[in-house]
């Protein structure tokens, strides 16, 4: 039974880029799988809506442009255009593409600012905020940066986004210092303005109980619900953003405004094609949110009580993506470990659908992606190229060849079956947001075909009873049909291409997967086929790999100059006395294991010559396992004042070096020593 009501209108999300940088291949891990999952719902006989739009405000926007030299304004509008032509470029069909900073969400903002204080779920507050003496101006969000006080890792003013990824609100970092000119800051009193997010921990509770999508989404989200919620500041001290009602010094913080964006949006579609935007967003209309994994704490706790609290539907859905790695490598743009959609894809000369099938068909949407050039190649040439393009074009040749046109013949029941059970099977899949699960199924039928065509051997029966050949070549052809629709979703342009060689005349885009099933027009002509895919040769992967290798090697030269860059101008040096204060020790790592809810870091037990051993918290999960670094010996920093990290007490410092790819490497002695045996 399907979970959608073939009566009630969809209304289908994205979380929105942001206008600051170009497109990577990790925005691809979001917009594609929602593209893909709209076209399939309009194959069911859905009525979908489909918006996105680009996120415009926040302090990085004002940031990047104050370094640019230029004016927020001209840098949205250029990164505005790049989202917008990428996303068509790649297949990627919305019905309204927007920005937060056009006037529809302004007005949709305050709107819903001004009833959530009508409603008394806003208040002020004189709180301490970072202030740069320096440069005479408070510092929000990305302009500040220091301590995270959770786990004491580096983190800026809105997020503990090198440690332990906690929100943060304004006022919160320890030794906050002035990302502009690196000056330490100060915290000053100022009013601002909070949200009542604590008196939404019941609703929300019941909301996530009740939330479709996917489950990594839901329970992070109750997860933070059930430790209890704080009051959210709203407010920000910026010029460049939507406005505090009432306060000309004050915009709302980007994380009220940009998901607001979700109803403009909606709003700006109803307003050119004279629909309703209220069905979805006042009508507890049926919304689906994709997003990415790493902002689902906004969109499944801060969002849906905003709404509540003024009187708007939230989603019914959020499907949320897992994160993305390149060659094995935690994706990081600063390190080299990037794909870019249009300098290293489109403009190698790849066709966009071989990306959305590679993304669609690599992994579970929830896990992590990896993207291998390699794996690329081998996806396309094995499944693309060997299966699906083969099997089709060697039936329409074969086909065209010997008969011109469609073959008469009866259809098997048996194949008949197969491609009902197979549409069924990928419906059931796609309404489960099971992507891969959805091209494992297609490529099934694919290779179903295949074996139908080669263990009937046309190219025997052609001499033999040509009647029958024809009847086989109809089934192979009927075949290709449900085949060409079940792929729409997943390479659209290419299915365009396969739906006019099958001779149809219909629009493969608008056909429903019912169609699958209606018998091929006997009669119909064929033109002589083209090959629907090309094999990627190794050269071009080669080709490929160099360039990457060579954007990680320039990465790594720049990070390494930085570095250096710092070390000649802070010129500090130490005294021996300085370095005698170090009380450094060979250690060995009796315990060890994974701090809960911190990715990056080990919990750890170490023997120095003590009567107990010592517990330290060592961020070194993402490069060593707790099994292989149990029994080492290392170095340990023993009277580095204590921290806590994600919770867990650490006393000492086991000392590491950093490798290229930014891994750590343990420090050991050159041979087995004592434990205790002093450093120096």
């Amino acid at each position: 039974m399907s979970r959608f009501s073939p009566d009630k209108p969809i209304l289908v999300t994205c979380g929105l880029p942001y206008a600051n940088g170009m497109a990577h291949i990790g925005h691809l891990r979001t917009y594609i799988p929602a593209d893909i999952f709209v076209r399939s719902l309009k194959k069911m006989g859905h009525e979908v809506t489909f918006v996105c739009g680009s996120d415009t405000h926040g302090t990085p926007i004002v940031f990047n442009a104050e370094e640019q030299n230029t004016t927020p304004q001209a840098l949205i509008k250029k990164y505005h255009s790049h989202f917008d032509e990428t996303f068509k470029s790649m297949g990627i069909e919305f019905d309204a593409f927007g920005t937060t900073d056009d006037p529809t969400n302004h007005n949709r903002t305050h709107d819903i600012v001004n009833r959530l204080i009508e409603n008394d779920y806003v208040y002020p507050k004189t709180i301490e905020i970072a202030y740069c003496a320096g440069c005479n101006r408070f510092l929000p969000d990305r302009y500040v940066e220091g301590e995270c006080p959770h786990c004491a890792e580096s983190a800026r003013g809105d997020e503990c986004d090198q440690g332990c990824g906690k929100h943060l609100e304004p006022g919160e970092l320890k030794n906050p210092v002035c990302t502009i000119c690196g000056g330490v800051a100060e915290y000053k009193e100022q009013e601002h303005f909070f949200f009542k997010l604590s008196q939404f921990n019941d609703y929300l509770l019941e909301y996530l109980d009740r939330l479709d999508g996917t489950s990594n989404a839901r329970n992070y989200a109750l997860g933070w619900v059930k430790q209890g919620l704080d009051d959210w500041c709203i407010t920000r001290n910026l010029e460049w953003g939507v406005k505090f009602p009432g306060r000309d010094d004050l915009v709302v913080y980007v994380w009220v405004d940009a998901p607001i964006g979700y109803i403009a949006f909606t709003e700006e579609w109803a307003n050119a094609t004279g629909d309703s935007w209220e069905k979805y967003w006042k009508d507890d209309g049926e919304i689906v949110h994709f997003i990415g994994g790493d902002i689902i704490y906004h969109h499944c706790i801060f969002l849906p009580a905003m709404l509540k609290g003024a009187g708007y539907s939230p989603a019914s859905s959020v499907v949320a993506s897992g994160m993305v790695k390149i060659e094995n490598k935690t994706f990081s743009k600063s390190r080299g470990y990037v794909v870019w959609v249009g300098d290293d894809y489109m403009q190698q000369g790849f066709h966009q659908d071989l990306l959305r099938y590679y993304l669609a068909s690599y992994t579970s949407h929830t896990k992590e992606l990896n993207f291998s050039w390699k794996v690329f190649q081998e996806k396309t040439n094995t499944e693309l190229v060997g299966v699906f393009g083969n099997f089709l074009y060697r039936t329409l040749l074969f086909a065209y060849k010997n008969f011109k046109a469609i073959p008469e013949g009866k259809l098997d029941d048996e194949v008949m079956e197969t491609i009902q059970n197979t549409i069924d099977e990928a419906s059931e899949a796609m309404e489960k947001y099971e992507f891969k699960k959805y091209a494992d199924s297609v490529m099934t039928l694919a290779s179903y075909g295949n074996i139908y065509f080669q263990s009937r051997e046309p190219w025997n029966l052609i001499k033999e009873d040509k009647e029958e050949c024809g009847r086989v070549l109809k089934n192979c052809m009927q075949i290709g049909k449900a085949l060409t629709l079940l792929y729409e979703p997943l390479i659209p342009e290419k299915a365009g291409n396969a739906w006019k060689q099958l001779g149809m005349e219909s629009d493969v885009h608008t056909a429903l997967y019912s169609q699958g099933t209606v018998p091929v027009e006997s009669g119909t002509s064929l033109n002589k086929p083209s090959i629907l895919f090309k094999k990627i040769e190794d050269e071009t992967i080669e080709k490929m790999e160099a360039i990457a290798s060579q954007r990680v090697k320039e990465a790594n030269e720049k990070q390494n100059r930085k570095k250096g860059e710092q070390i000649m101008t802070d010129n500090e040096e130490i005294t021996f006395e300085d370095f005698g204060k170090l009380d450094m020790r060979v250690g060995t790592i009796v315990e060890a294991e994974k701090v809960e809810k911190a990715d990056k870091l080990l919990r750890l037990e170490v023997d120095i010559g003590e009567e107990t051993p010592r517990q330290i918290v060592a961020g070194i999960a993402l490069t060593h396992s707790p099994e292989e670094v149990k029994g080492r010996q290392v170095i340990v920093l023993a009277n580095l004042k204590p921290a806590k990290l994600c919770g867990v007490k650490s006393f000492g410092m086991v000392l590491a070096g950093v490798d290229e790819d930014g891994g750590a490497i343990l420090l050991s002695p050159e041979k087995e020593a004592k434990n205790g045996t002093q450093i120096g």
